[in-house]
Parts: C-alpha cells; structure tokens; sequence
C-alpha cells in the first residue's frame, strides 16, 4: 500500500489514527516488500501479525501464508479488515490480554509494535510462542538500546535477556518518519530474530522468574529470589553455579540466568 491509497482507505471508512493505540500506517511498498521477505514464510505455516493496522503487510503475508491470524485492538480497524481479507482471521483483541485458551500457535510471528506497550508485548511473544522460528518487529529505533545490550549496562534487563536466548538477533534497516501515515516523531527500525536452541528455555515461567530478578535493581539478586525459592535453595544454586552471593541481577548473562532458572 502506498501512501494514496492509505489516505483513500481512511477517507473513505472514516478512519481516524487513535493516538492512544500509537497508530501509524506504513505506506511504503519499498519497506513493506522488505518486512514481509524477512519473514521468510513457508506455504505451509501459521503466522500471526500484531497490529495490523490497515493490513499494510497484512495483505502481502495473506498470499503466502496458509493460517494466519491478526490481532487488532481497534474495533474499527478490525471491522474493515474482517471485510476486506477473506483469508486472514482477524481477532478484535488485546494482544497483551489473550490467554492459553485463545492461543494460536505461530512459526512467523510479525508485527508494527505500538511503542508504548513494545517491551510488554515482546516479552509475551518470548515467553508464550517461543517455538515459532522467525520474528520480525518494527520499533522505534531508541528502544534498540533495550534489546542489544549486556551485562552491568543501564539497559539491561529482562527483554535483553529474552532477546538473546531466543536466538539470532539481526538488527535489519533503519524506517524514517516519512514511511507512515500520519508521520511519527521518531525513526523506526526493522528487527529480526531466527530461533536457536537456547529458546528452549523460554516459557512463560522464565518471563516471571526474570521479572522477579529484576524487580528491585539495587538489591542484590538473592534477596529478590526470596519470592521464588527459599533462602537456602538460592543459595545452593548460586554456590553450584559459581554465583556470588552478593552478585545483582545486571551482574549475571543471558546463559547465568537459564541456568538459575533450571536450578530452582
């Protein structure tokens, strides 16, 4: 979709970007074509899109994919495309709220975060679809430095953490303000992660777990376990691992966490 046809589609379903949702509309075919090869898809696989908005890429995808479901918090939005794509299910929902009952198993998962809510919604794709193989984000290209980072950095937390075990993170292709209707006020960037064994890990128990490790970044790591596991089994995991007892969260990698995990 380019950028007329965008503007035709709002004028003429009376759509209004809801700047509570974070809408912008990607309308360059250039980048969309892009996005949509990074994902890789296989005739045979399930994709989810989160925010689909007016199915910029949500159409392209449909061609290739044969179940593919997308979730739209937007009832209007979700209306029009409930009625203009035939072979994408669209679920009028908030992502962050489906449960395992709702679930639909992914080996692509896609999506144009909203940036407010990016780290919420990145930890639940981690944490509960896991097995796909293929992830590819759009987000505003500041929030990187919450994702590509290590130990003992100020950004360091339970979203790099997720990143890096998932898999091969790729950081892709900077997308400028000028791609989207209406303009942002920030550069987006395109993203892309490949699964790797260390994926395997991941669970919806592990996002909490690593919650749970960062919930008080000045204390140390043991203190914040005692939600978790006794005194005494932390303490034996962090001896069996070579952990210091005094060690804080930042402290620990990616693999130091898994194995923690694992031992409590």
């Amino acid at each position: 979709m380019n950028r007329e046809t965008i503007k035709q589609i709002m004028q003429s379903e009376g759509i209004l970007p809801q700047s509570k949702f974070g809408q912008n509309f990607l309308c360059d075919e250039e980048i969309i074509q892009r996005i949509v090869g990074l994902c890789e898809i296989k005739k045979e696989d399930t994709v989810i899109e989160i925010g689909p908005g007016l199915g910029s890429i949500t159409v392209p995808i449909s061609e290739l994919a044969v179940r593919f479901y997308a979730y739209e918090i937007d009832n209007g939005l979700a209306d029009y495309l409930s009625s203009n794509l035939t072979n994408v299910t669209v679920i009028n929902r908030d992502f962050l709220k489906v449960d395992n009952s709702e679930k639909h198993e992914a080996d692509v998962v896609v999506s144009n975060i909203p940036y407010y809510v990016m780290t919420d919604i990145m930890k639940k794709l981690f944490g509960e679809y896991s097995r796909a193989r293929k992830m590819v984000f759009m987000v505003e290209d500041e929030a990187i430095a919450r994702i590509d980072c290590g130990p003992n950095s100020k950004q360091y937390g339970p979203l790099a953490i997720l990143c890096s075990l998932y898999g091969e993170y790729r950081y892709e292709f900077k997308v400028p303000y000028t791609a989207f209707v209406p303009q942002p006020r920030t550069t987006s960037a395109v993203i892309s992660f490949t699964r790797g064994e260390s994926a395997d890990i991941l669970s919806d128990g592990f996002v909490k777990f690593l919650n749970a490790c960062f919930a008080m970044r000045r204390k140390m790591l043991r203190k914040n376990l005692s939600s978790v596991a006794s005194a005494e089994a932390v303490d034996e995991a962090f001896s069996r691992l070579g952990i210091s007892g005094t060690a804080r969260a930042e402290e620990l990698t990616p693999a130091q966490f898994a194995e923690l995990y694992l031992k409590l």
